[in-house]
């Protein structure tokens, strides 16, 4: 059995680390988006402080959200162009 082609290992690489990327930003998301669902009960004095803080969680999860998108745009065109170069590979080879 061959070896990986070149340009398909490339692409099957940087599909790997685009994806693992993405699963970062994922994970991280998530944990700011628990933090931001906490329910707290508190007094007049504390919400304004607390509500500063829930502001800051809502902009980063904001933030997250373009770069999240693209990413896994950008895995899904990787995984397709992958998929189609191993068919392309495997028929020329015949």
């Amino acid at each position: 059995m061959e070896g990986l082609p070149v340009p398909l290992a490339y692409l099957l690489l940087s599909w790997v680390v685009i994806t693992a990327v993405l699963v970062v930003l994922l994970v991280y998301r998530t944990t700011l988006s628990t933090k931001e669902d906490d329910q707290l009960y508190l007094n007049k004095a504390e919400v304004t402080m607390m509500g500063g803080e829930q502001q800051q969680i809502i902009g980063k999860l904001q933030k997250l959200s373009k770069p999240i998108l693209l990413l896994a745009v950008l895995s899904g065109i990787l995984l397709v162009a992958s998929a189609a170069m191993w068919v392309w590979i495997g028929l020329t080879s015949f």
